[in-house]
């Protein structure tokens, strides 16, 4: 943890926590690597599901040629804090609603789901013309991964044969342009094997374009790359994952690749603070009872694993008793909700854990707050705090999200 970041934590009231704490400098320095990473055939748009905190989209904004988003409430939201950057429009079960407000956003690409979308947008155009890209659930096997949309029957994309449907609409229609594919098929790989599934998709993709004499210009194969909460100091290997893209890009010189990474962008830049209220046994077992939980901090429950932490000590105790504590044993961490499924962390080795100690969950800044259940048993929000060398960081900002 920077020495910047501990120092805005030690700042922190115990009522300003639970908190999230959010370093821009470190988000920045790592979106640059990874643009410095990529040859210049491919264009980097951020998934804004991953986390739309309007700092962190500002401080993208700079380093990616675009935004992603899935929603309507989405479009709205990155489109007016940065009302200049491309964006994509992608997702399921897109409403009508959501498709005029994409056009009336200018939308630089829509990515269809499906016929049914296709025919819908064209009732809606106008005058207007639209660039889309057709998605596609390519049967591959994309192996043992966290989440696999595609590869296997889904609600996601339209299976190969399916395509011929939208070519003819395309065809019948020349409001709409056809720019390229979309392929988002399975999150959590690791460099090699995303570098292996888009060997695959590209080789396919300009197969079936050759065979359909169609112009292909450009191959989305989305985001999916993997952030190992089991290992928060290993990241995605950006340089090995940029390097193993140029070769592929010289087998289809013609194709511009666009990529859609959120979790792997901004995971690593977000902590969620809290502090220890007590510490329980129970036949034999240690576990500490943490202020907030899993109504704020979801993604350890949504993805079955174990939060990584730091604990940063506190050492005032004032009151009269003993202070509760586990030492040198496995603690299990839970939050203030009853249910027994509020655990962030289950049997994990601590040298020392004390009530009134505070602890900090890594690898908080993606699909974490904005997945989260926030109302149930009505406890407080937590505050959101943004840590930026350029700034004197005094309290954090005031940052309200608005409930998903």
């Amino acid at each position: 943890m920077r020495s910047a970041l501990l120092e805005h934590i030690g700042r922190l009231t115990d009522d300003d926590l639970p908190a999230y704490v959010h370093d821009l400098p470190a988000l920045r320095e790592h979106v640059h690597a990874i643009r410095t990473a990529l040859p210049k055939r491919v264009e980097l748009l951020y998934a804004a599901k991953a986390n739309s905190d309007p700092r962190i989209l500002r401080s993208l904004a700079e380093h990616v040629d675009g935004f992603e988003v899935a929603s309507g409430g989405e479009l709205s939201h990155v489109r007016g804090l940065v009302p200049d950057a491309p964006i994509a429009f992608g997702g399921p079960g897109k409403t009508q609603k959501e498709l005029a407000l994409a056009l009336d956003a200018g939308v630089e690409r829509l990515h269809i789901e499906s016929e049914q979308e296709l025919r819908l947008v064209t009732t809606l155009l106008g005058y207007r013309t639209l660039d889309v890209l057709l998605r596609v659930n390519l049967p591959v096997d994309v192996g043992r991964v966290a989440l696999v949309m595609g590869g296997h029957p889904s609600p996601f994309g339209m299976d190969p044969a399916q395509l011929g449907h939208c070519l003819a609409v395309i065809a019948s229609d020349p409001r709409v342009r056809l720019r390229g594919l979309h392929f988002h098929l399975a999150s959590g790989l690791r460099a090699t094997a995303q570098l292996a599934l888009i060997d695959e998709v590209l080789t396919w993709a300009e197969d079936w374009a050759r065979h359909r004499a169609i112009d292909l210009t450009e191959v989305n194969v989305g985001g999916g790359m993997g952030v190992a909460y089991e290992r928060p100091h290993r990241k995605f290997d950006w340089r090995a994952f940029g390097a193993g893209l140029r070769p592929l890009l010289a087998r289809h010189p013609r194709l511009t690749l666009r990529i859609e990474p959120g979790r792997s962008v901004t995971a690593y830049c977000g902590w969620y603070v809290t502090e220890v209220l007590d510490i329980k046994f129970s036949r034999g077992q240690a576990f500490a009872v943490l202020r907030g939980g899993t109504h704020h901090l979801r993604t350890p429950a949504a993805k079955q694993h174990d939060q990584p932490f730091e604990v940063i000590p506190v050492d005032v105790w004032s009151r009269p008793w003993e202070r509760p504590e586990a030492r040198d044993e496995p603690v299990t961490l839970v939050g203030q909700l009853c249910t027994p499924k509020d655990v962030l962390a289950r049997g994990v080795m601590v040298e020392r854990l004390r009530v009134g100690d505070r602890v900090a969950f890594a690898l908080a800044g993606a699909y974490a707050w904005n997945i989260s259940h926030h109302d149930f048993l009505m406890h407080p929000h937590p505050g959101f705090h943004h840590v930026d060398d350029a700034e004197v960081p005094v309290g954090g900002d005031a940052y309200t999200p608005q409930p998903s």
